[in-house]
C-alpha cells in the first residue's frame, strides 16, 4: 500500500469520526448532588447527549430550578428528585423513581458535597462519621442499587467525582484527603469482579474547580489568614500549570466521556482534570 493511499485513507477515517457520538442517546443516567457546581455540569453535559437524566439534591427549589434551566437549554428529559444521599432512604428512592419512570439505569454519577474544612484537634467522632457517610456510604449505596440493572443489561457506567486530595493530601481538607482514596479503591475492586459483564467504574479527581464549594474553602482560609478569597484564588492559580482554575464545563466534559460507549476500555481508572497541579507519576 503506497503512503498516498494510506494517508488518503487516514484523511477520509478522520472525516467519518471527527464529530464524536458518544452513544449515550436515551440511556438513563442518575447525577447526584446536581443543583449546582459540578453535579449540574455533568447532569447538564449528559442531557446534552441525549441521556435521559436523574437529578437529586436535599433543596426541593434549588433542584427543580436545575433540572428547569438544563431542559430549557438541552430540550433533553430531566427528572429532579429530593434526596439527601446521606440517607439511605433518599438513596433507594431516588433508584426507586429512575427505574419506575424509565425502567432501568445505565449510567451513575456520584457527586458529593465536601466534607467541612477544619484542624485535625477539632474534628469531632459525629464529624468523622458524616464525612463517612456522605463520601463512601452514598457511593456505596447507589452502586449496590443500581447494579442488578446493570447486571441484567450487561452494560454500566459508573464515575464518581473524587478529588486531587485522594493523591495529593490537603492539610485543612483532612476527612476528605483521608476517604477519597477509598473510593478508588473501591472502583479498582469493582472493576476486577465486573468489568467482563461491561460494567465500568472509574473516578476522576478534579483540581480546584471554580464553584460555590470551592469558594466556601478559600473563604474560610481568607479569614484564617487576614486575606481576601481573591487573594486566595489568585494564590492557589499560581500552582497550576495552566495559570488558571478550571471550569466545571471542563469536568463534565471529561465525566461524559468516561460514561459513554467511547470509554469502553477504561476501567479502575482515576482521572486527574486539574490542569497539570497533581504532581504524582500515577
Amino acid at each position: 500500500m503506497s503512503y498516498e493511499v494510506t494517508l488518503n485513507q487516514y484523511i477520509s477515517n478522520y472525516r467519518l469520526t471527527k464529530s464524536m457520538d458518544l452513544g449515550i442517546k436515551d440511556k438513563i443516567a442518575i447525577v447526584t448532588g446536581s443543583s449546582q457546581g459540578l453535579g449540574f455540569a455533568t447532569a447538564h453535559a449528559l442531557a446534552g447527549e441525549g441521556a435521559r437524566v436523574v437529578m437529586c439534591s436535599r433543596n426541593k427549589t434549588a433542584i427543580e430550578q436545575a433540572a428547569h434551566e438544563i431542559h430549557k437549554n438541552t430540550g433533553g428529559t430531566v427528572l429532579p428528585v429530593v434526596a439527601d444521599i446521606s440517607v439511605p432512604d433518599d438513596i433507594r428512592n431516588v433508584v426507586d423513581v429512575a427505574v419506575n419512570n424509565f425502567g432501568t439505569i445505565h449510567i451513575l454519577v456520584n457527586n458529593t458535597g465536601g466534607p467541612p474544612v477544619a484542624d485535625f484537634e477539632d474534628i469531632t467522632d459525629d464529624t468523622w462519621t458524616k464525612g463517612f457517610d456522605l463520601v463512601l456510604m452514598s457511593m456505596i449505596r447507589f452502586i449496590r442499587f443500581v447494579l442488578p440493572y446493570m447486571k441484567n443489561q450487561t452494560w454500566g457506567r459508573v464515575v464518581t467525582i473524587s478529588s486531587i486530595a485522594a493523591k495529593q493530601p490537603i492539610d485543612d481538607l483532612i476527612i476528605s484527603s483521608t476517604l477519597r482514596p477509598g473510593i478508588h479503591a473501591l472502583n479498582r475492586i469493582l472493576t476486577n469482579k465486573y468489568a467482563s459483564s461491561n460494567i465500568l467504574f472509574n473516578a476522576v479527581a478534579p483540581g480546584f474547580i471554580l464553584t460555590g464549594r470551592l469558594s466556601e474553602i478559600y473563604k474560610s482560609r481568607a479569614e484564617k489568614d487576614n486575606s481576601s478569597v481573591e487573594e486566595q484564588i489568585l494564590n492557589a492559580s499560581k500552582n497550576i500549570p495552566m495559570g488558571r482554575m478550571g471550569d466545571p464545563k471542563e469536568l463534565a466534559s471529561a465525566i461524559a466521556f468516561l460514561v459513554s460507549e467511547k470509554a469502553s476500555y477504561i476501567g479502575g481508572t482515576t482521572l486527574s482534570v486539574d490542569g497539570g497541579l497533581s504532581k504524582g507519576v500515577y
